[in-house]
């Protein structure tokens, strides 16, 4: 049994992982304010994450693992195009249309599609909780975001499809790489799928834009390095260590401070604000995915 030091040790880390992470649409939002368009933003992160995990692909590449084959390297470009290209890309798209705080409300939904998934392709049992817990989710959801509507107009329609997409995508994501992570190690698939995805974004950005991308204000370069560094490369990091430290179960719940921080970092840094009907729906989207967190088998 693992020390209550230890213990404490593993939840501060993943308070500060998740803190770290949800401090990404904020950056995004404030960076948009220079109009910057989506897909460089993307870029910029990409380019200054590329360098940290070609690092870490060395450092980790004898990383204990299983044997792997030919096709297992094409389902690990398979999923770092779908998982972390698609998914960020969305993310970023509708960032563009709805507050931070609303985007990382939708986002937090992926364990209910990730369940959704499992019982689709897997045909793994959704048990009576776990129906309820989604039920709950979507019920918060809907009371969160239909009073954005009102307030933002149809925008709000768009902006929220484009993360309900990044959300779809990260949980096909999850439910179609466990099997491969074992093969090549934790870290070595992250950062293997990390730059599929960093290689993607500079295709994409090579063939459709236009964009000079030397021509904006410094304040921009700051934030896509920040977005880089410190809600990408190190919050991985502190995630990874948390789980190991407290398991997985426990760092659900400490999970659900996701959309609370980043509805204070949003209110501090971008005066945002959310209604009275809002702050209940997000509690509600937060209750029903403790709920399927704690109701999963560790």
């Amino acid at each position: 049994m693992k020390s209550k030091q230890t213990f404490i040790y593993g939840i501060l880390l993943g308070i500060l992982g998740i803190v770290l992470f949800s401090s990404k649409a904020v950056m995004v939002k404030l960076a948009y304010r220079y109009n910057i368009d989506a897909l460089s933003m993307l870029l910029l992160r990409m380019l200054f994450a590329f360098p940290f995990y070609i690092a870490i692909a060395y450092f980790y590449r004898n990383e204990k693992k299983e044997s792997t084959a030919r096709k297992d390297y094409l389902w690990l470009i398979f999923f770092g195009f779908v998982g972390y290209y698609l998914a960020s890309y969305f993310d970023f798209v509708g960032l563009t249309y709805i507050k931070a705080s609303l985007e990382r409300i939708i986002l937090f939904i992926y364990p209910t599609i990730v369940l959704l998934f499992n019982k689709l392709f897997l045909k793994k049992t959704i048990t009576n909780k776990q129906k309820l817990a989604i039920l709950i989710t979507y019920v918060g959801i809907v009371i969160t975001f239909g009073s954005e509507v009102s307030i933002s107009g149809n925008n709000a329609y768009l902006g929220g499809f484009f993360v309900l997409l990044s959300a779809i995508t990260y949980a096909s994501y999850l439910v179609g790489s466990g099997w491969l992570i074992p093969k090549f190690g934790v870290m070595r698939f992250t950062a293997y799928a990390m730059l599929v995805s960093c290689v993607c974004v500079f295709v994409h950005f090579g063939i459709f834009s236009q964009v000079n991308l030397f021509n904006f204000p410094w304040q921009v370069y700051a934030l896509g390095l920040a977005i880089a560094v410190f809600a990408t490369v190190i919050p991985s990091f502190l995630v990874s260590l948390s789980i190991k430290l407290i398991n997985s179960s426990n760092f659900a719940v400490v999970a659900g401070i996701g959309p609370i921080s980043t509805i204070i970092l949003a209110v501090v840094f971008l005066n945002e604000s959310l209604t009275g009907l809002q702050i209940i729906g997000t509690m509600v989207v937060i209750l029903g995915i403790l709920l399927v967190s704690k109701s999963k088998k560790v």
